[in-house]
Order: structure tokens, then sequence, then C-alpha cells
């Protein structure tokens, strides 16, 4: 799983420094089923949300690779930026709780050979203790770069110079929720704004206008309508979250250029949905002019 960057040349310095970095994939948010995957581990479902008298949840993990994968398991806090993007933080921003005081787990690492698979499972602890309100917190799977056994031979380096070899170290997380007390939430799209970018591109940008005491989750579908009232779908995002406490999230999605579709004329017809009991629930439409 761990592999030298082919791209980066050998430093001409008197010694032999590895660098070692890791990339996290917190929350994609624009999967488009419901399982998740970054490097060869997948995982399903995408998301984990406690409501009701649900009090146990189990999480499925595969290893699509061809080599044996490890991964630690542990829990983060995040933070949502209006733009979309996270940070991990230590303290609750206002208007947010932490799930992970009231959430344990097993296993805390797994090892997974080739096509093999294991779950995790995740159960709610202390829940006297919740007050009403929505929960959040990530469960992180970080690979763990694979040991040489030892024994094995080293191979021989050229100790004239310095070479760089970066190990990436692939991360994903899932959101954890814990929701007690009668959920209420809306969505609002406003600043929808269409253009053409390098005079080429058509991009739509919006704001996702959240309000109630729980996060929102949805697919956003853009369609077309032409000024004779023929419609075709231009754009679609799965997954899009604007978790608590933020009130606003910006997005930008690039559309499709499909012949016979001028955007200089017609409508487009922006939907947010949600799931509910298996059926796909409205929770936000507007549209926007074309001039």
């Amino acid at each position: 799983m761990s592999k030298p960057l082919s791209w980066l040349k050998p430093i001409a310095i008197k010694s032999e420094i590895y660098f070692g970095f890791f990339l996290s994939a917190i929350l994609l948010m624009f999967c488009s089923t419901k399982v998740m995957a970054q490097g060869n581990l997948m995982i399903t479902p995408r998301r984990v949300v406690f409501e009701g008298q649900k009090k146990t949840q189990e999480l499925n993990l595969a290893n699509t690779g061809k080599d044996t994968a490890r991964y630690l398991i542990s829990m983060m806090e995040i933070r949502m930026r209006e733009d979309g993007t996270f940070e991990q933080i230590t303290a609750p921003d206002s208007g947010q709780n932490f799930a992970s005081h009231y959430v344990r787990f097993f296993p805390r690492s797994v090892t997974l050979g080739p096509g093999e698979a294991q779950t995790v499972k995740i159960q709610i602890i202390k829940q006297s203790q919740l007050l009403a309100g929505e929960y959040r917190s990530h469960i992180y799977f970080r690979a763990l770069p694979i040991e040489k056994p030892l024994g094995e031979k080293e191979i021989s380096k050229d100790t004239s110079g310095i070479s760089v070899h970066l190990t990436p170290i692939f991360g994903i997380s899932i959101p954890v929720i814990i929701r007690v007390g009668e959920p209420n939430s809306q969505v609002n799209l406003s600043n929808t704004k269409f253009e053409m970018m390098n005079d080429s591109i058509p991009v739509l940008n919006m704001v996702f206008n959240r309000a109630g005491n729980i996060s929102v989750y949805g697919d956003l579908k853009i369609d077309f309508i032409s000024s004779s009232g023929k419609v075709k779908q231009v754009g679609e995002i799965k997954g899009i979250a604007v978790y608590t406490p933020t009130s606003s999230r910006k997005i930008r999605i690039t559309l499709d250029r499909i012949a016979g579709i001028d955007y200089k004329t017609g409508k487009l017809h922006i939907v947010y949905t949600t799931s509910a009991d298996s059926k796909s629930v409205k929770i936000a439409e507007t549209e926007l002019m074309l001039l």
C-alpha cells in the first residue's frame, strides 16, 4: 500500500532521510454510493446515525487491494467550514456536541489480507447522560505502513547522496451521529449564480442555508429546462452534508456540457433531496433563470 512517489528525484546531499505524509479523506462528501473507499479500504455504510431505540451498529470493512493492509481505528473531532472543507479540532464550537464521549467501538485496529472483510461494532454508552440535541464525532481509519520483516536484507544504497522517500499513508473518516429528542431541520438554497468559467465551462454557485437542531444530508440534482420545456439533467452531487453548528455552506458545481444545451437561455431547476424510509424526500428547491 505504501509506495515511493516515482516523480521525486534524489537530492545530492550526504545522508539519507525519509519523509512520510498522510492523505486524510475526511467525510468524502461526494461519494456516489453507500460505500466509501480510500486507498484499498472499502467501508459501508458511509455514515452512522443513532436515533430512536438504536444502540448498536456495525461498519463493514473490506480490503480491495492485493496486499495485506493494517488500520488503526480512533475517534476524531471535525469542524465544517462554510466552504465545505474540514479541520480537526479538540474543543466543540458553540452549539456543537461531541459523540466520542458516548460511544465505544471494537476492535481498535484491524489487519486485512487481500479480499478479506471484517466488521467494527459501535455502541452507545452513558445514554442516561445524553441531553436533547445532536452529537457528532468521526471514526477514523488510518492506514499503517507495512513494516519490513525482521531479517530481511537491506537493499544497498548509494550513501554519497540523500534520497527523499515519501510514503503516502491514507486515512478515511466516517461521521458518527447521535440524536436525542425531537429532530427538526430546514434548508433553503440562496445566492444561486451561473457563470461560464474561461468562457467555456458552465459553473453553478449556491449557498445551502441550514436551520434547526440537526445536521442535514442529501443529494443535489440540477436540471436544465429549455425555453421549449425540454428537461435534461446537467449536474448531480451525492451526499452533501451541512453539519451542526454550521448554518451555511457554499457549493460550486461544474455542469455538464451537452450538445444542444444553450446556457444562455432557459433555466436551471435545482433540487436537494434526502432519503427517509427508503424514499426520496425533497427538502429544498429553487430555480435560476439563464440570461
